[in-house]
């Protein structure tokens, strides 16, 4: 049986890396996007190699919408010429950064920001990948803990992080006929780099964090991206529209 095929955005680090890993070991052969760190991008491709699974790495920006005609066609290229087909079968919209800034200070140019990575350019590659996207596939996009929880100075990306729980529910609906499930993932505080690693390295955080949380820590890329893989297996096929959280219990 041939692979399935997954395309990850910000597959290169943290817990897109996690994500990439976690479907090829799965069987899934792997396309993901990096921003700028090309070297940490080889590392994850010859992971996914030698987990006997295809990987290309492509650069790409997703706040500027106007690149994704030309990222579009060059993935289409590449499955036709490697795969026999320009299709694919899963989409995890998973880039992202962490802009922090309470209501009163936040900037416009901040807030736009926010919006061009986490929600217009999740629209719109979708909207530009769906034509390519098999019936029977999956849309998973990552949302976050901050939409069900209020803390201070997180006001622009929590708030584009609940449009992108809206948009995906629509995108259910609309791509029910296709037999395409679309969910979200809002994982809690996990220790990566994201939005300067505090979460990795201040260990008052850390403490204040594992206080809150049932599980008593801290949570794990590790944590994360095998939730993913399995809403892109069979198993999971009748999951639909759906937030799921992953944050250990955090704040219940």
């Amino acid at each position: 049986m041939s692979s399935k095929i997954a395309i990850v955005t910000g597959g290169s680090r943290g817990l897109g890396r996690d994500m990439v890993i976690n479907l090829a070991k799965n069987g899934n052969n792997i396309i993901f996007t990096y921003h700028s760190n090309k070297s940490e991008a080889d590392k994850v491709v010859a992971e996914v190699i030698s987990l006997g699974q295809k990987a290309l790495a492509c650069q790409l920006d997703v706040s500027a919408i106007k690149s994704f005609d030309t990222f579009v066609d060059t993935i289409s290229d590449h499955l036709q010429a490697h795969e026999g087909s320009p299709n694919f079968d899963f989409l995890v919209n998973n880039a992202g950064t962490g802009v922090y800034g309470s209501v009163t200070e936040t900037s416009e140019e901040a807030f736009d920001a926010m919006m061009n990575v986490h929600f217009k350019g999740v629209y719109f590659l979708t909207q530009k990948l769906l034509p390519l996207l098999n019936d029977g596939g999956r849309v998973i996009n990552i949302s976050s803990g901050l939409t069900r929880v209020s803390f201070p100075n997180v006001s622009a990306y929590a708030s584009m992080k609940g449009a992108i729980e809206t948009y995906t529910r629509c995108l259910a609906k609309e791509l029910g006929p296709r037999k395409i499930t679309a969910n979200t993932i809002a994982p809690g505080a996990i220790a990566t780099d994201f939005g300067g690693g505090s979460n990795k390295s201040d260990e008052n955080k850390r403490a204040v964090i594992a206080n809150l949380t049932a599980l008593g820590r801290v949570g794990e890329p590790e944590d994360i991206g095998g939730v993913v893989a399995f809403l892109c297996s069979p198993e999971a096929g009748w999951i639909n529209a759906q937030r799921i959280e992953l944050s250990g219990g955090m704040m219940i």
